[in-house]
């Protein structure tokens, strides 16, 4: 999340903002340019981050720390390639997904967190009976940060996210970021000493699939 978008939703927490003129606004999260601030305020509401009452004033309606006995909040950290690394990862939540804990019946505050999986390369992956296709919500656990074999990780690789299948190759020293797809994908290769600059985010536990429309 852009940095003043951040400081505007912090401030819809303790004014009516709606009723503040888009400069007053300006002048409280540091951004002088009115135009700018119309265009933040758009993108919250956009992404479900603030929203409009009836008594036309501006809110955040999503308290995330709180979930009631059905329902949970989990965050919407953008997107990540199946394919190539050519998304760029970002830990400020764009939106939230709100979820019944029977569907994630594991899930943990701060633990979990979303991404949208953009392409195809991981379509023939099964997690918990479900592939990975485009568009598809992809839960990732941040927890695990420990053996990584075989599981099919979201890992940063300059600064881009990814999606792939985890293989350590001790023969060849080499760690192997494979696809698991319909169509033929080169997989992305890491030297054993490179490891420690190679960023793992997290597991995939779970995918939630998208209606097919």
């Amino acid at each position: 999340m852009n940095p003043i978008q951040q400081k505007i939703l912090d401030l819809s927490k303790t004014k009516n903002i709606a009723a503040l003129k888009l400069r007053e606004i300006g002048k409280l999260v540091g951004e002088p340019h009115p135009q700018k601030i119309k265009h933040h305020l758009n993108q919250l509401i956009k992404h479900g981050l603030l929203k409009q009452n009836a008594d036309k004033t501006l809110v955040s309606p999503v308290n995330t720390s709180v979930s009631d006995d059905l329902f949970f909040f989990l965050p919407i950290l953008g997107s990540a390639n199946c394919g190539q690394a050519t998304i760029l990862a970002d830990e400020y939540p764009e939106g939230y997904l709100q979820v019944s804990k029977s569907i994630l019946p594991y899930y943990e505050q701060n633990r979990f967190f979303i991404l949208k999986a953009v392409g195809n390369s991981m379509n023939k992956a099964v997690i918990k009976g479900k592939s990975i296709n485009d568009k598809d919500y992809v839960v990732i656990d941040r927890s695990q940060q420990i053996d990584y074999q075989n599981k099919y990780i979201l890992s940063i690789i300059n600064g881009m996210a990814n999606i792939k299948k985890f293989i350590l190759d001790d023969s060849n020293n080499q760690i192997m970021l494979v696809s698991e797809s319909t169509e033929d994908y080169s997989p992305i290769y890491i030297h054993r000493d490179d490891f420690q600059n190679y960023l793992v985010n997290g597991v995939v536990v779970d995918v939630i699939k998208r209606p097919v429309v």
